[in-house]
């Protein structure tokens, strides 16, 4: 057995080696962003960032992949991008505000509930810039042709489908709906998925359905091989009064034959948009953004959703403040920007 002063000497000697391996490697650094919200180490190499995109499966998900991969082939001796699986939109925000990590996609309208403190979040997100838009997120309503609904008011008394409880489809809904008159106590709105929706809608159980949803929508696309649709349209005036209430929306025009139509419809979208920590320095976002927008048509071929991708369109219904490496790309490029978006301090 081990007298007191053996175990004394054992413990004092095993504290001297701990001190001189600890001097010898000196003091640890940082660790990478991503994981435990530290930014990530001082080096001589390429700036480690981490993009936020959405869950696995989803547009963003596979498209951030895309950006990402577009980002390292193009400044592999500047930035090593790595993309991350996350829940999209509000946890990106809050995640980049946190410094969690540098880069993430969400909509346009919910980063301008996050630079305000509104909606969900509970205080102002104040350290995000935004970079410039990816693609339209468009609010798509559909139909039956049987049905004679081709406009929102034509929804009175009538069974819709709006999106699943909560979503940013029902959410954004109820809203606009509110605004061109008409309350969601006027009809019955059925708050299922897209999926669901679709197999209703082709069986005759809902006169029509909403989503925002890319174009064209497999949910959509599906319901036109069982019955033909109406696309429901938001009239010049519909759009300009929405706009006159939320910087996000943008007009959008659904091409002719996309879902059987003779004719282009006009409706609304938001935007997928990429947006970044305020720290990050103006050269780094000055070189994503242009190589961003300069090699779009890599992306699109590694992601439909990428063909959205245009510098002629980067600022559409960004309403938040820019970061001011994506400013440098956008004055190189005579691209006019509002001043409500300039960088702030």
């Amino acid at each position: 057995m081990k007298t007191k002063s053996n175990i004394l000497l054992s413990l004092v000697s095993s504290a001297l080696a701990c001190s001189l391996l600890l001097a010898g490697c000196g003091p640890a650094g940082p660790a990478p962003a991503g994981g435990n919200g530290a930014k990530p180490a001082a080096s001589k190499g390429p700036a480690q960032l981490f993009l936020l995109t959405g869950s696995t499966g989803g547009t963003y998900y596979a498209l951030g992949g895309a950006i990402a991969n577009s980002w390292n082939n193009h400044l592999k001796d500047k930035v090593k991008v790595t993309a991350q699986a996350s829940g999209a939109s509000v946890e990106n925000m809050k995640r980049i505000n946190a410094g969690e990590a540098q880069i993430g996609m969400s909509m346009n309208n919910i980063a301008e509930d996050a630079w305000n403190g509104k909606g969900v979040f509970k205080s102002k997100t104040t350290h995000v810039r935004a970079i410039g838009v990816v693609y339209p997120e468009v609010l798509q309503g559909v139909a039956d042709a049987n049905s004679n609904i081709k406009s929102i008011a034509d929804l009175k008394g009538k069974t819709v489908a709006v999106g699943p409880t909560g979503s940013g489809s029902a959410v954004l809904a109820k809203d606009i709906f509110a605004d061109l008159g008409l309350q969601f106590s006027e009809f019955k709105p059925e708050y299922i998925g897209f999926g669901d929706a679709s197999n209703r809608m082709k069986d005759g159980h809902l006169d029509a359905n909403f989503g925002v949803l890319a174009v064209p929508a497999s949910a959509i696309t599906d319901i036109v091989t069982a019955r033909k649709v109406n696309i429901i349209e938001f009239s010049n005036d519909d759009v300009k009064k929405l706009q006159a209430k939320y910087a996000f929306i943008s007009p959008f025009t659904i091409p002719a034959h996309t879902y059987g139509n003779d004719k282009a419809a006009q409706t609304i979208s938001m935007q997928c948009a990429l947006y970044c920590k305020d720290d990050v320095s103006e050269d780094v976002i000055y070189d994503l953004t242009k190589a961003f927008y300069e090699n779009n048509k890599e992306i699109a071929a590694a992601h439909a959703a990428g063909k959205y991708i245009d510098l002629a369109k980067a600022l559409d219904g960004i309403s938040t403040p820019l970061h001011s490496g994506a400013v440098k790309y956008y004055k190189e490029k005579n691209i006019k920007i509002p001043d409500n978006i300039m960088p702030v301090k």
